[in-house]
């Protein structure tokens, strides 16, 4: 079931294992138990440290439990973990051995004092990209918290949870409270978002004794944010010498959420997940110091010799002679009635991962820029019917991406439309009511699913009163990537540079790393 090239690379991960970790099946008369056995069998076969066993507890479907040195570590798979998915298991394994890239002490500090008991449930996709990062963090805290338990359900194996949930998009998080399961989140989510919604959901117990504020050095460069143009500006800082850290919730930021790429030149074509791999394997081949994690909440206005301080939200702080923000965009919500209501119940935003959710239905798309029409495309070979709806006059997106839409028979287009509200019954969606903007009439469409594809909003919202921004929020910058506040540069889709595209948001960084080295040259 795995090749030899990709057994060498898991004997090289597990050669450090000091655990006796077990992957302990349930017994179950699925046919599929085999193919799981022989999955875990074949993992097993490269370390003497994990061994596969069968456990006293049966299922209808597959599932498996990983054990520490023969006690639960509350993490279980039920199905077979392929896919997207196979990173979770092997990264499980290397994790329960406390091996990985872990959260910060702090962090798990902040971890411990959500409020137990936590019982969670990851409905997923073996073909979603962005599962795997939910589950994956889910399953660090279920290491981390006392009282904390995590499993991760193929939907493909759970057709009637699916139906009795209401679940229409993956990952779907599901909480045990009070005896009654409910839907706390659909879709993609950072670490550090998903950490403070399970601390809104289950409330903080202030039992754990808190450590001080970490000062975390001085440092000639401080890159917040790890995208395409973070990752630019730190690697280009830390070629001219400088000492550099780089801040960031995720490596990649929201290339993550991006599926094909086809313009970044020299690469005919990648995908977002793979592209923040690379871009992770390149940073790493230099002495960067990179806080993962984390996100700064405040950016000090003054600076002395040692430079400028820059406070985390875990409240550790650090000191840099130069900073430059990358914070990057986030998605742009409709902000009409229903939206919020119906995420993961017929609103959605990722259409490669919850698409196969609509086949055979009429779905919406908002918005006519290249992410609407390519999630337009991508959804007329599953759903029955596309309606794609633009605000403006005329769609946005490059013109081989509206011919190639163009051509497809099941999707029609509405351009200089306002989506009023998103309707459905309560349990679902069932339409939404839309404005024609040229003629003002109002008109209803029975819809099956919405998927929202709008645009972006800056990730600027922590230097409110800290530097000049624009009326859209994106930091205004000089040619150079120079902010209002002297020492302080910005780069990428945060800033008011035009066009947001990856290949230009690299080469911002860049220029925004060899201006703050050119300007400590002079004494600036």
């Amino acid at each position: 079931m795995l090749d030899t090239e990709l057994k060498a690379q898991l004997q090289r991960l597990f050669s450090e294992l000091q655990s006796e970790l077990t992957l302990s099946v349930h017994a179950s008369s699925h046919a599929d138990r085999s193919q799981l056995r022989e999955l875990l069998e074949a993992v097993a076969s490269t370390s003497s440290k994990i061994q596969v066993r069968d456990s006293s507890l049966s299922s209808p479907i597959p599932v498996t439990d990983l054990l520490r040195d023969g006690k639960p570590t509350h993490i279980r798979f039920s199905g077979i973990p392929t896919g997207h998915e196979f990173s979770s298991l092997v990264l499980a394994l290397f994790n329960a051995d406390g091996k990985g890239k872990l959260p910060e002490a702090r962090m798990r500090e902040r971890i411990c004092e959500i409020r137990g008991p936590v019982r969670l449930k990851t409905y997923i996709s073996l073909t979603c990209e962005n599962c795997p990062d939910v589950v994956q963090s889910l399953n660090q805290l279920a290491l981390i918290h006392p009282d904390f338990e995590h499993e991760m359900i193929d939907g493909a194996y759970a057709q009637a949870d699916i139906d009795r949930l209401g679940i229409q998009g993956v990952p779907s998080l599901i909480a045990l409270i009070d005896g009654k399961e409910k839907l706390i989140h659909s879709g993609r989510i950072g670490f550090l978002d998903l950490v403070a919604k399970l601390e809104g959901v289950y409330g903080k117990q202030e039992t754990v004794k808190k450590s001080e504020p970490e000062n975390l050095g001085e440092f000639d460069v401080a890159v917040v944010g790890g995208g395409p143009a973070g990752i630019s500006a730190a690697i280009y800082s830390v070629r001219k010498g400088l000492k550099t850290a780089l801040i960031v919730d995720k490596i990649g930021g929201q290339v993550r959420e991006t599926q094909g790429i086809e313009n970044l030149i020299s690469v005919p074509y990648t995908e977002g997940p793979e592209l923040s791999q690379k871009l992770f394997e390149h940073l790493s081949k230099y002495p960067v110091r990179v806080l993962e994690n984390q996100r700064a909440s405040r950016i000090a206005t003054e600076r002395n010799e040692q430079g400028r301080e820059i406070t985390l939200e875990s409240g550790d702080f650090l000191r840099a002679r130069s900073t430059i923000i990358a914070t990057g965009a986030q998605w742009r919500k409709l902000g009409v009635p229903g939206e919020q209501e119906y995420i993961g119940r017929g609103v959605a935003f990722c259409p490669h991962c919850d698409g196969p959710y609509y086949q055979g239905k009429k779905v919406a798309v908002i918005g006519g820029g290249n992410s609407g029409v390519e999630a337009a495309i991508d959804l007329a070979g599953i759903v029955r019917e596309v309606v794609l709806i633009e605000f403006n006059p005329a769609l946005k997106a490059d013109q081989i991406l509206v011919d190639r839409l163009k051509a497809l028979p099941n999707v029609s287009i509405l351009t200089n439309g306002r989506t009023l509200e998103i309707t459905g019954n309560g349990q679902k969606v069932l339409g939404l009511r839309l404005e024609d903007r040229a003629s003002s009439d109002i008109k209803s469409i029975e819809l099956d699913g919405v998927f929202v594809q709008i645009g972006l909003i800056p990730n600027s919202s922590f230097l409110k009163g800290t530097l000049n921004v624009s009326q859209f929020g994106e930091i205004e910058v000089d040619e150079k990537g120079r902010t209002s506040l002297p020492g302080v540069y910005a780069a990428g889709d945060v800033t008011t540079t035009p066009y947001k595209q990856i290949v230009i948001s690299m080469g911002e960084g860049a220029k925004a790393a060899l201006a703050a080295f050119e300007d400590r040259m002079v004494g600036r």
